[in-house]
């Protein structure tokens, strides 16, 4: 077995096996390490150094530096796209490099809370600005010129009145000599050339030939491997484990245990997956192991007992009181687990002068603070290298994984990867925290909405609701609280955390109060957002004219209130992460069965940066809320999951996917939040194209369980 953990050699050897192959490696793949490949970036960088964020070599070759953690949003691509559009330079002669993680040159390296472009927006700028300009007073220094006859073009300086130009790299040394200016000035917006383009992931051309970019691709020469069995139910801890036929399964076959967790460690996966096998393992029971149906209980002690106020406008025992139509209904969201494609592996090298940790983390700072803590050491002894990541979905920005491989590699006293199965993945946590909520909307004689409550009951779920986000501040009697159960499960952020759920139960009891008003959906959210404006109830959190925009926008793509033949509309609107998205969602009957045919969807996140880029992670947010609305679910019997690998957890497949059709308001604004905002709003403008086509309302997720006869043979 070859310590080249490369992608495309474990494919050409598994090709070539007749089956039962876990890994494969081949001793003599032409593929470069991954070791390897993190010392070439490290030296590609060279040239003069301008900034932290990028330097420039002298045969023009401008090397810009991505801080933030590369999760699959693109930022790894977007972040340079940035600096190199004040920089003014030709994006043919960019080399962008994974940055690691460096608290004194970059602030918030982090994936997470679609936070990214907004935070740095401004700081990339300024840093491709200030470059440009030293560049400028470096040739009109050079030609005895003023700097403002001066101007840019595609990684040259140019002076027009003498048809003079000299490239970047011939003034690099000169220009990095200068005092760097103080304040800069940034292009007008209407002047960019790249930033609002279509530009190619950096790393689409190593992904697709297997480099070895991944966390699980990372090899480091005497490193040993390493698996850890966890506790197999919520609730349970560790009492004693017999190790010997583990180790006598291979030569070198290590077991510790540590924090109730017992950890297999040898020369390969394949001999530590087949050891920790063999290991003899007796738990006992540590809290309460809950199951599903006990949640279902301690849902309803939820909503009908004592919760905690989030918001109250107005008197709302009296709006109900005089309602003339009260409407009710209770929705319910699951637990799910992430899932990312790779699963949870870190490295890490504990030595007596500093601890080396390499792998995928969302939050880097965070890995490197909670280590040094654990080690009771300072944090500035821990560095941090950062691997692109097989996806993440919040599930990254937790650090127990790498603290298993921290702790791990301080006892053995060596390096060592710690490496999780897919089944690790799915029953070890951590969960999107599972939801019921309870409405309630009181309607007077013209169908005007004058009371609204919302209560939500969660598990693990903190504050379920969030209590500023429409339809509050439109409504004026209001009442939104909540209710919590603390579980031994384990919870954690998951693509748009809260929303996710929230959004899906808020937009379709809306369409409920529309219809019982006898209001057009589209029509009866803009009467709202009217009466937010001119006759506001409480504070507004959310931007009015924003989220008008995107409604009006996707009407009008999706023909909303033009009779299709055959075809239910099904709409649906939603602020999050600063940004707003409206979704149509199309739904056809083919034999009786309602089928999901397309979703418009106008999204307002301000200036997009990359159009590529931009538009997959709509798509990919539609695409991870229609699977998980339709068919996620992860239920638990005695503590234990019940779904532990893909076989018994439901996704979505390739020909269940509708056509989507991606609008973006062009309102010139900062750029806001993108990686998450497209996916609160899909189950809400599902459920309600189903609705329409069918009569039947779907209040708990997964649909297909609500209703298997409704989508039986669907597909």
């Amino acid at each position: 077995m070859t310590k080249n953990n490369s992608r495309r050699d474990f494919l050409k050897s598994t090709a070539l096996s007749a089956g039962g192959l876990i890994l494969g490696f081949n001793w003599f793949g032409q593929e470069a390490s991954a070791a390897t490949v993190v010392k070439e970036m490290a030296n590609e960088a060279g040239g003069t150094a301008f900034n932290a964020f990028l330097s420039i070599q002298t045969n023009g070759i401008v090397t810009i530096f991505s801080p933030n953690p590369e999760i699959g949003q693109g930022i790894k691509t977007a972040f340079p796209i940035i600096v190199a559009e004040e920089l003014d330079v030709d994006w043919v002669n960019v080399k962008v490099v994974q940055a690691p993680l460096d608290t004194k040159k970059f602030e918030r390296q982090v994936a997470g809370g679609s936070g990214s472009i907004p935070h740095s927006w401004q700081r990339l700028r300024k840093a491709g600005a200030t470059a440009r300009q030293m560049l400028i007073e470096a040739a009109a220094k050079r030609w005895g010129v003023s700097t403002s006859e001066c101007s840019t073009e595609k990684s040259f300086v140019v002076h027009t009145a003498s048809g003079k130009k000299v490239g970047y790299g011939e003034l690099a040394t000169e220009a990095a000599k200068l005092t760097p200016p103080t304040d800069v000035k940034l292009k007008d917006k209407k002047d960019f050339k790249l930033i609002g383009s279509t530009v190619k992931g950096v790393d689409n051309h190593g992904v697709l030939t297997g480099k070895p970019l991944f966390g699980l691709d990372f090899y480091r020469e005497g490193m040993k491997f390493a698996m850890i069995q966890r506790p197999p139910a919520f609730g349970m801890k560790l009492k004693s484990f017999d190790a010997s036929a583990a180790k006598a399964s291979a030569s070198g076959i290590e077991v510790v245990s540590f924090k109730d967790k017992v950890a297999i460690v040898g020369k390969s996966t394949w001999e530590v997956k087949k050891a920790r096998d063999l290991v003899k393992i007796e738990w006992e029971k540590a809290a309460t192991l809950e199951s599903s149906d006990d949640h279902n209980r301690i849902f309803k002690e939820l909503l009908d007992g004592k919760t905690e106020i989030r918001r109250k406008d107005g008197d709302v025992e009296t709006a109900f009181k005089d309602a003339a139509k009260i409407v009710e209904a209770e929705y319910q969201c699951p637990f799910l687990p992430h899932n990312p494609m790779e699963p949870m592996n870190f490295f890490a090298h504990v030595r007596e002068d500093g601890v080396e940790l390499v792998g995928p983390t969302q939050t880097p700072q965070n890995a490197q603070n909670q280590t040094a803590k654990l080690l009771n050491i300072p944090a500035e002894k821990v560095t941090v290298e950062l691997t692109k990541m097989g996806g993440g979905f919040g599930r990254r920005l937790g650090t127990d994984y790498v603290l298993e491989a921290a702790e791990l590699s301080s006892i053995i006293k060596a390096p060592v990867k710690v490496m999780w199965t897919r089944e690790d993945d799915m029953s070890g946590g951590s969960y999107r925290p599972a939801v019921r909520y309870r409405f309630r909307a009181a309607l007077d004689k013209q169908g005007n909405m004058i009371g609204y409550t919302l209560r939500g009951a969660g598990i693990n779920a903190g504050n379920s609701t969030r209590q500023d986000n429409f339809p509050a501040g439109a409504v004026p009697n209001l009442l939104i609280d909540s209710a919590e159960h603390k579980s031994p499960i384990t919870t954690g952020p998951w693509r748009a955390p809260i929303t996710n759920f929230l959004a899906f139960a808020e937009q379709s009891f809306i369409d409920e109060v529309a219809t019982a008003a006898g209001k057009d959906a589209v029509q009866f959210r803009l009467e709202l957002l009217e009466k937010a404006k001119t006759a506001p109830t409480g504070e507004i959190k959310y931007n009015i004219d924003r989220m008008k925009a995107v409604i009006e926008l996707a009407a009008e793509k999706s023909g909303w209130g033009k009779k299709k033949k055959g075809v239910s509309l099904g709409f649906s609107v939603y602020f999050s992460h600063a940004s707003y998205v409206a979704q149509v969602a199309e739904v056809v009957m083919k034999k009786g069965k309602p089928v999901l045919q397309k979703i418009y969807a106008a999204v307002d996140c301000g200036v997009v940066v990359n159009q590529s880029g931009a538009r997959n992670q709509v798509m990919g947010g539609i695409v991870d809320g229609i699977g998980h609305a339709m068919y996620g679910n992860m239920t638990f019997r005695d503590g234990t999951p019940d779904q532990k690998n893909f076989n018994a957890f439901r996704l979505i497949k390739m020909n269940e996917i509708p056509a989507i059709e991606v609008s973006f308001v062009d309102n010139g604004i900062d750029p806001t939040g993108l990686g998450e905002p497209a996916l609160p709003p899909t189950g809400g403008s599902v459920a309600n194209a189903i609705f329409k086509a069918t009569g039947k309302r779907l209040r708990n997720q997964p649909f297909i369980e609500e209703d298997q006869k409704l989508f039986e043979s669907v597909s």
